[in-house]
């Protein structure tokens, strides 16, 4: 997120979509933050479609249906705690009575922050029978994502942290990852009249697409990209700070793409460093809620900043529900304000909504006809949260490395007063800068 004075905002173009969240049935369901809502959403459409139906749940002919959710728990500065919380809160609001006299199980599973550890989950899920493994947190689909490739379970909505995920034919992500932040990014600094931008990004083999992306996103306005990489684990950011911060020139620029701890230990360096001119940038998922929250909230150094995320600010009528479901659950853990948890709460409404399908065509509700469900070229609406989305082959990204992407819309957002707020209403597409294309007319 940049920061810029108040009038920023008014320097970006309008980048408005035909899909306004606000609109009539733009929701599944709208309930205004009432606790009635964690309860009414998801099971009301599912008594509508008679989900489930009579046929056997499993390969094992079972009597419960099963999904999985998984993440990192207890290990350290990793976890991601709240992606499983929030599903097992999914579970006791909007599965409380089952599915049409069934149950379903919520399972979770600590990956450890290993491949080893996710593939074990992995495995779980295929012994469960599991329908689908649903939102989860992971940097590690390229190991595991074989087993659920041999059992044919699909992955719909993981957070998007490896190649496989945007790449495997069982992978069905509903957020466009780190690319599309960085392309949006991109496009937010050069709009707002940086001339050149310093990329502070993790040393890994994702990172070493971003500056690809950014490049792209930067080339129309001929602003110049320089990339600094950071160890993952490494919490001294004095030395990368100082060379992004270089002769702090006016229009200098630097963007962060690094997780949320090193950002809090960069913000911290950078404000010690106190530049006059370069002003920092930060993508959603790095700066979100929390880390504002915990540089000050409304004495933050981030406040007047710009952001770019995938979905709108966590404060927006569109999250009702989820705060709903939380509430009812019981969880005062789970801060609905972070990205993971949005991630599983988006990929969760469009397994029911696949679910709804699949009973209304009279087919038992399978891995297979879940999968197919997803695969059919119909798009999802998940409740304003995102554009409609659509995993046929006509909207997948046309790309050899991330072809399972669909989702590249991001939503330009500003911090206000300590809080994340729309900075510009509905979404911008960002598919011309992941294809190496050219910016539409009014971009």
């Amino acid at each position: 997120m940049t920061r810029r004075s108040g009038s920023a905002a008014g320097q970006l173009p309008d980048h408005r979509r035909p899909f306004d969240r606000d609109r009539p049935g733009g929701r599944l369901r709208r309930r205004a933050g009432a606790m009635a809502a964690a309860l009414a959403v998801f099971p009301g459409l599912l008594a509508t479609s008679a989900c489930g139906g009579s046929a056997p749940a499993g390969a094992d002919g079972g009597d419960d249906y099963t999904v999985m959710t998984w993440a990192p728990s207890g290990s350290g500065t990793a976890d991601r705690h709240g992606v499983t919380d929030v599903a097992v809160a999914i579970g006791k609001t909007v599965f409380k009575d089952g599915l049409n006299g069934r149950k379903l199980k919520v399972l979770t599973c600590d990956e450890q922050n290993t491949a080893d550890g996710a593939t074990a989950c992995a495995r779980k899920a295929v012994d469960a029978h599991a329908l689908a493994v649903i939102g989860s947190y992971s940097q590690y689909a390229d190991a595991f994502m074989p087993a659920l490739e041999n059992a044919r379970i699909p992955y719909l909505g993981g957070f998007g942290l490896s190649s496989a995920d945007f790449s495997s034919p069982d992978s069905y992500p509903v957020a466009g990852g780190t690319p599309t932040l960085v392309a949006g990014s991109g496009r937010q600094l050069a709009a707002a009249g940086c001339r050149s931008v310093t990329l502070i990004r993790p040393d890994t083999r994702a990172g070493d697409t971003l500056t690809r992306y950014l490049s792209g996103a930067l080339q129309p306005s001929g602003v110049k990209l320089t990339d600094i990489k950071v160890a993952e684990k490494v919490l001294d950011l004095q030395e990368p700070a100082s060379r992004a911060i270089g002769d702090d020139k006016t229009g200098s620029c630097v963007t962060n793409a690094l997780g949320p701890d090193q950002t809090l230990t960069l913000i911290d360096t950078y404000r010690r460093l106190a530049p006059k001119h370069t002003v920092l940038a930060s993508l959603l998922g790095s700066v979100q809620q929390s880390v504002i929250d915990a540089t000050g909230g409304t004495s933050s150094p981030l406040n007047e900043s710009l952001a770019v995320g995938w979905y709108p600010p966590a404060g927006a009528r569109v999250w009702d529900d989820l705060r709903a479901a939380v509430q009812s659950a019981g969880d005062l853990r789970i801060d609905t304000s972070d990205l993971g948890v949005q991630n599983t709460w988006v990929a969760y409404q469009v397994f029911l909504q696949a679910c709804q399908r699949v009973s209304a065509a009279g087919q038992p509700l399978t891995a297979k006809t879940l999968r197919s469900e997803l695969d059919s070229g119909d798009s999802f609406d998940t409740g304003g949260t995102t554009p409609r989305l659509n995993w046929g082959m006509t909207d997948m990204l046309p790309s050899a490395e991330s072809p399972r992407l669909v989702n590249t819309w991001v939503t330009f957002q500003q911090v206000k007063n300590g809080r994340l707020t729309e900075q510009q209403r509905g979404f911008s597409d960002v598919r011309w800068v992941l294809t190496g294309g050219k910016p539409p007319a009014n971009q």
